[in-house]
């Protein structure tokens, strides 16, 4: 298995000479593939009771070719990270499929299928490529009622939530992830119990892999679904000392640079950011071109905003090839120096000074 502290090391060190480049969107590209439910379900799966069609995380199992030439696509237009086909992976959303047994092994191997990819490519072109092993927010929110006449009511717990995190975490360090990302956190709590499981999990492996995390701004509002600015969400996850912090999908870019650039002012860690491909529109499809994409995120290089950059929903290799391209000599963002003070959140952020 590879050296994951040469790799943090050598993470770490990209980070400080450049632009750190993402992959993009894995649904958009398996949608492309117009896979069939007997194609989902494969061999293994043929007798299975429920329907599997759209589970894109089973494909680990069933089609890892079809897994393994999307990241190397990705990896062929530039990106320098790929990120494992688990972002429905934990067993909370395993369970609309009858799969949630399966959790622990859909992560592994799609951690698997993303190594195998970027040693391939790593030893082939001589250059650094990482995995991240993706946490997604899970198809529940443990800070929100789902029925509006009873605010109190929840459809998970925090120990729920924590143990489907768990799992899944060792899932990925087994499969050889360099890096776990929590991503698309529209509830914070949700995230806390990531970071919480993630922390035990390393605990458990016997190791530490660098954390990124990345919020999701639900719309213009210029808050998380469960009603953080962007400087609270990251008074409520600096505790993780995250690699970076940022935020991916929901906005386009164009909408989505003031959020970017808030957290660059107040985060003392690296900044991320991977939007999509512009806003859907009525047909819930991206129209947004690569070019289009790539000068938003282009000028934020040059402003000095980032130091991480791929695509969300709706984005294709060739959405990553011309970020890459529009992001070439622009320096990363440097991290500020802030006052060690005392900072907390609610849905405001809050900092005591003296």
């Amino acid at each position: 298995m590879k050296n994951r502290t040469a790799a943090a090391v050598a993470l770490s060190r990209l980070a400080e000479q450049r632009i750190v480049i993402l992959d993009g969107a894995m649904g958009t590209m398996i949608q492309q593939l117009g896979l069939s439910e007997e194609e989902f379900r494969g061999e293994r799966f043929r007798d299975h009771k429920h329907d599997v069609k759209g589970d894109n995380d089973l494909l680990n199992l069933t089609r890892p070719d079809a897994i393994e030439g999307i990241h190397r696509a990705y990896l062929d237009a530039g990106a320098d990270m790929i990120q494992t086909n688990t972002f429905n992976a934990t067993s909370i959303s395993q369970s609309d499929y009858g799969l949630e047994h399966l959790a622990r092994e859909i992560n592994r191997v799609g951690a698997e299928i993303a190594r195998r990819a970027a040693d391939t490519v790593s030893e082939a072109e001589g250059r650094p490529v990482f995995v991240a092993g993706g946490l997604g927010p899970t198809n529940r929110t443990a800070s929100i009622s789902p029925d509006v006449a009873d605010p109190g009511a929840r459809n998970v717990t925090f120990d729920e939530l924590r143990g489907a995190y768990h799992e899944t975490t060792l899932g990925l360090i087994e499969g050889g992830a360099d890096v776990i990302l929590v991503e698309t956190i529209f509830d914070t709590l949700n995230a806390k119990a990531a970071l919480m499981a993630v922390e035990e999990a390393y605990d458990e492996a016997g190791i530490r892999l660098p954390i990124l995390i990345s919020g999701t701004i639900t719309d213009k509002s210029g808050r998380t679904l469960s009603g953080q600015t962007p400087e609270a969400f990251w008074n409520s996850v600096s505790h993780a000392t995250p690699f970076s912090v940022g935020f991916n999908c929901a906005l386009g870019a164009k909408d989505l640079r003031a959020h970017v650039a808030e957290l660059a002012r107040v985060a003392d860690c690296r900044v991320s950011a991977y939007p999509n491909a512009g806003l859907p529109n009525e047909f819930g499809g991206y129209d947004e071109t690569p070019e289009e994409t790539a000068a938003h995120l282009g000028a934020w290089a040059r402003d000095g905003l980032v130091n991480l950059v791929g695509g969300c929903c709706g984005t294709t290799p060739d959405h990553i090839r011309a970020i890459a391209e529009a992001v070439v000599g622009a320096a990363p963002h440097l991290i500020p120096e802030r006052p060690r003070r005392l900072r907390l959140s609610g849905l405001e952020p809050f900092e005591l000074r003296t």
